[in-house]
């Protein structure tokens, strides 16, 4: 403590009672001196005399900002650990813990050393501390989820104005198709995808072995680009979060970093145990590691800079490894084989050590042919759930239950799947509306849009105009259009009707 200076005030007492209270409101305890201890000596009170080792009692709901302060001005190492703490406290109170993953886009790494990657671009970097913190506030969202449903309910009125007062029905009524791609006739296309926060750009990979990046506006859409350099089929791409760079795998057995801009290929990467790749995913909040999955069961987590896998980062399935999808904090990973198994892990944010963490067996022998991951964490909803297509004619969507990626089934809905690598997606909006969305391909040539929400009669919309098993689907940003491909290489991009 500092040394006393004159005679304490009855408000300075006042203060130091204050402070008191306020430490104990923290569960912190208040240092006490013994009763006998002898009077400090006394000393002339000079006209300025201040006390900088004496901090001023804050009220509460000051204590963020005051913390911050003292932070930047470094009076205290721990202040900024306090002032992360109430900050994170206090905003989860006022608007529940954060998990779109367009909310950790300030988070995210590039690619490190993005010249060397020859990609255009700057790097950021992300504390380890930022990494914790978020950990906590995902941790927060499961322990402290009500039960219930798990979309905005009808008194969200704030959050239904969004998006507008309209049915699903109403909602996703489209007008017909914008354009059609044929660039990859003849060979089946297993997945369209737009790039990130963008409207009018979109990537197909086919087995032909090329990847087409096109453009949509302004008109006439054209194909910008065609990535070439695989000798086999392209199994699987991912745009990275700023859409400079693109992560391709392939029957090849290699992983291909293309710089998106350019069309040009950056790194070739082999697998690891010299087989076919079939599956690929950027971990969220660092765009530097890939996960992949081969053939011999195996999924590994790759530094695209160095070319690397990550110590720790490998583990076993009990098949062909066909699916990957990770939460939008990054720290869950689940992975779906051949046998019809989905695996959760553990994703160490510092280190890209996985750890298998539970298993669901969806039906022995059944294809897991995608995954998708939705958080929905938010005042209304607060269910973070999965997606998940296998081949038994249904459609699964599963609720996560806990921060181990534990599944519980909700609803199943009726598609035809019994041999093909379909695809399913969550519509981009549908946590500001009432009720919610699923799109999927079906191998009877259809796209089914579904209702999570309805039991029985959840079929909101139906797109007819392939001529082969529907593979991929993917929205754009504001859902005004729709991408889906087939197997036959055909890419139909649907046009939504404007309300």
């Amino acid at each position: 403590m500092a040394k006393y200076l004159g005679k304490s005030s009855p408000r300075a007492e006042n203060s130091w009672t204050q402070a008191d209270v306020m430490l104990e409101d923290r569960g912190e305890e208040c240092e006490e001196f013994p009763a006998t201890a002898p009077s400090p000596p006394v000393v002339q009170r000079l006209p300025h005399a201040r006390l900088p080792a004496v901090p001023h009692p804050v009220h509460p709901a000051a204590q963020p900002a005051a913390a911050g302060e003292n932070a930047k001005a470094g009076h205290d190492p721990g202040a900024r650990k306090l002032y992360l703490r109430l900050r994170a406290q206090l905003l989860a109170q006022r608007y529940g813990p954060l998990s779109e993953q367009s909310s950790f886009r300030a988070y995210s790494n590039s690619i490190d050393d993005a010249r060397a990657l020859g990609a255009r671009g700057h790097r950021r970097s992300v504390s380890r501390g930022s990494y914790q913190l978020q950990a906590q506030m995902n941790r927060a969202a499961y322990d402290e989820r009500p039960p219930g449903s798990v979309v905005p309910t009808s008194v969200a009125e704030a959050s239904r104005a969004m998006a507008g007062d309209t049915t699903l029905s109403e909602n996703y009524a489209f007008a017909g198709m914008y354009h059609v791609f044929d660039q990859h006739v003849d060979e089946a296309v297993p997945k369209v995808q737009f790039a990130n926060d963008d409207k009018h750009l979109l990537a197909c990979c086919s087995l032909d072995g090329t990847i087409s990046v096109c453009q949509l506006a302004p008109a006439p859409p054209a194909v910008l680009r065609v990535l070439r350099g695989h000798s086999r089929g392209v199994s699987d791409f991912a745009w990275s979060l700023s859409n400079d760079v693109l992560v391709s795998t392939s029957l090849d057995g290699t992983m291909r970093i293309w710089a998106a801009g350019e069309g040009k290929c950056i790194r070739q990467i082999p697998d690891p145990d010299g087989a076919e790749l079939l599956c690929c995913v950027f971990q969220p909040m660092n765009n530097n590691l890939t996960v992949v999955g081969n053939g011999k069961h195996n999924l590994h987590v790759v530094n695209i800079s160095t070319g690397k896998k990550v110590k720790g980062g490998s583990s076993k399935l009990t098949g062909r490894v066909l699916a990957l999808s990770f939460d939008a904090p990054g720290r869950l990973l689940w992975a779906g084989d051949d046998r019809g198994s989905v695996f959760s892990f553990l994703f160490d944010m510092a280190t890209g050590k996985l750890t298998k963490a539970k298993r669901l067996v969806v039906q022995e022998g059944s294809s897991i042919t995608s995954i998708s991951a939705r958080s929905w964490v938010s005042r209304e909803a607060r269910d973070p759930s999965l997606l998940i297509n296998a081949c038994l004619n249904k459609l699964l969507l599963y609720r996560v239950v806990d921060n181990e990626g534990t599944l519980q089934l909700k609803r199943s809905f009726q598609i035809q799947q019994g041999s093909h690598p379909v695809r399913s997606i969550f519509c981009p909006l549908m946590s500001f509306r009432q009720g919610a969305c699923v799109v999927t391909g079906s191998e009877d040539m259809c796209v089914y849009f579904f209702d999570v929400e309805r039991a029985s009669r959840a079929i909101v919309n139906k797109l007819q105009g392939h001529s082969a098993a529907v593979l991929g689907v993917s929205f754009n940003c504001d859902e005004s259009l729709l991408a889906s491909s087939d197997a036959k290489g055909m890419v139909i991009v649907w046009r939504r009707e404007q309300k």
